[in-house]
């Protein structure tokens, strides 16, 4: 997984933030200031960083110039189409507005380090290796064969594991806003995956909430 930098002065947001990245596996250093996050730089080196644009001492568009080539994803509660457009100049990967949910977040920081190749592609357990690059499941070094639907639910938990999801997060997340069907599709599809990779102790039903895949 990835090794983050989070420079955000509001403790509890970069708590939260640090926390649920490494629910899902990453490693990660934060930073409550710019100058802080900015003597971090030059001494590690990071697959992504996560700046607030409005820190003390040094502000998330002046850390960006220190980033080099690392993947920058501002975070923040400037919302106007200015400063979208002045991070996204300035060369951020992405931009994100506050309040937000974590689920989104953690989708757009896979897709950053996804689009950077500086996430792992493939992930070994158990039994089981997945292949992200590839959209392919292996069991015991055999093909199991997914449905799309499947594969999109699987990966969804995966990306996410040890984080709860509601049904509803995942109907919206794996089948789109637009779908009018019931959550009860959810179940038949965990089912179907617990059923193919063996999944029971991994996969853990939530009683009236969800899922939560564990690892």
């Amino acid at each position: 997984m990835a090794k983050i930098l989070i420079a955000e002065d509001e403790r509890p947001i970069r708590n939260l933030i640090m926390r649920n990245l490494e629910l899902v596996g990453h490693t990660c250093v934060g930073a409550g200031d710019g100058l802080t996050a900015a003597r971090i730089i030059e001494s590690e080196s990071f697959d992504l960083m996560i700046f607030d644009i409005m820190l003390p001492e040094m502000s998330g568009f002046e850390l960006i110039e220190l980033s080099g080539n690392t993947p920058v994803i501002f975070v923040t509660a400037k919302e106007r189409l200015s400063d979208r457009l002045k991070g996204l100049s300035l060369g951020a990967d992405d931009y994100i507005v506050k309040p937000f949910e974590i689920q989104e977040l953690l989708l757009r920081v896979k897709a950053v380090l996804r689009r950077t190749k500086r996430e792992d592609q493939k992930l070994a357990f158990d039994d089981i290796l997945i292949d992200f690059s590839a959209r392919k499941v292996y069991r015991n070094e055999e093909e199991v064969i997914l449905t799309p639907k499947e594969y999109g639910l699987l990966e969804t938990l995966v990306t996410n594991r040890n984080i709860a999801l509601s049904r509803d997060k995942l109907l919206m997340l794996v089948w789109g806003y637009d779908y009018e069907g019931d959550s009860r599709t959810i179940d038949v599809h965990i089912r179907q995956i617990r059923a193919k990779l063996g999944l029971k102790d991994r996969l853990k039903t939530l009683y009236k909430t969800g899922y939560r895949f564990e690892l």
